[in-house]
């Protein structure tokens, strides 16, 4: 897991000798964060472990202490459980580091199975190459279709916004531990149609039955299921305030070690499967500023291409991607 966790911290943090590394974590991935924490000692980094305790949870807001602790850290690795309330705590967390100017390696609900049998065991340098590969293709889109055979028909405006990779996490920018996603922030008003999550919810794990939400110019409009204990959690958690149900990011996955295995953390970074969020966008570089972000996950879709040149180019067909 030390191993792992130094691969990350070189590979997708950039982390150089002497930076001071600031580990976040709880008591329930203590090894996870222990694994972190001592990783960038054998990198000479100074490092700090910071433990949130399970009788404050779920944390609505950013802690003073945890706010004082990100200052004069130049690398952050957020690795604990992901509770559905913590959203709103969890983009504050992203939005201070940011604007700190830390590199963010953001793990919530991160377990150790997929620290040694999953994602995170994925070549970081083989799946920089596959995320700028793919970066590069899509380069001047301005549309997106995707269609599922769960009855996804979607339709995203990207013209003036870019495709972006989480394999290099950037100064003042953050990305997933574990990564490996292409996404975007779609224009907000211009999004139109159907979404059926057939698959994960973030934080509220794999759906009994499809989900289907209407979408009408970048609004959630309504939400239809089987299981209405689990609509009525989902009109909850999308309706902290007016941009919670505004659409705010587009996101597939390229990761070849990553496993669907009913944690968004993963799932979303599957190879050939894609995932639409409400919510938060901002550091994407979208306009939409919610407390919360919530991704949906997507089976088997298909994912096609317009460009600014008029053609169009199929990105997945039915779960595979195109070369």
């Amino acid at each position: 897991m030390r191993e792992i966790a130094r691969n990350a911290l070189t590979h997708v943090l950039g982390a150089k000798e002497g930076e001071h590394l600031l580990v976040v974590t709880d008591e329930q991935r203590i090894e996870i964060g222990n694994a972190f924490y001592e990783a960038g000692d054998r990198l000479n980094l100074e490092g700090r472990l910071f433990v949130l305790e399970d009788s404050e949870r779920p944390l609505g807001h950013l802690p003073k202490d945890l706010r004082k602790a990100l200052e004069g850290a130049d690398v952050m690795v957020s690795v604990f459980v992901g509770y559905p309330e913590e959203t709103p705590f969890r983009v504050e967390l992203l939005k201070t580091a940011a604007k700190a100017g830390l590199r963010t390696g953001h793990g919530p609900g991160i377990s150790d199975d997929m620290m040694l049998e999953g994602a995170m065991r994925v070549d970081f340098q083989e799946l920089a190459a596959i995320g700028d590969g793919l970066v590069e293709r899509l380069a001047g889109a301005v549309r997106a279709h995707l269609t599922s055979p769960a009855g996804a028909d979607i339709w995203f405006t990207t013209q003036g916004r870019v495709f972006e990779s989480d394999v290099r996490i950037e100064q003042g920018a953050f990305g997933n531990l574990p990564n490996g996603e292409v996404r975007v922030a779609p224009v907000e008003t211009e999004v139109q149609g159907t979404l059926v999550c057939d698959s994960t919810i973030g934080d509220l794990g794999t759906v009994p039955s499809p989900v289907t939400f209407e979408v009408v110019s970048g609004k959630l409009t309504s939400i239809r299921g089987d299981d209405q204990k689990l609509i009525d959690r989902i009109e909850e958690l999308t309706s902290i305030d007016d941009e919670a149900s505004i659409i705010g990011e587009l996101g597939i996955g390229i990761n070849p070690e990553a496993r669907v295995i009913g944690n968004i953390l993963e799932d979303e970074k599957a190879v050939g499967t894609v995932h639409v969020a409400f919510g938060n966008n901002i550091e994407m570089g979208g306009k939409n500023g919610s407390r919360t972000h919530r991704d949906f996950h997507v089976l088997k879709p298909t994912l096609t291409i317009e460009f600014q040149d008029g053609q169009t180019r199929d990105i997945i067909i039915d779960g595979n991607m195109v070369d």
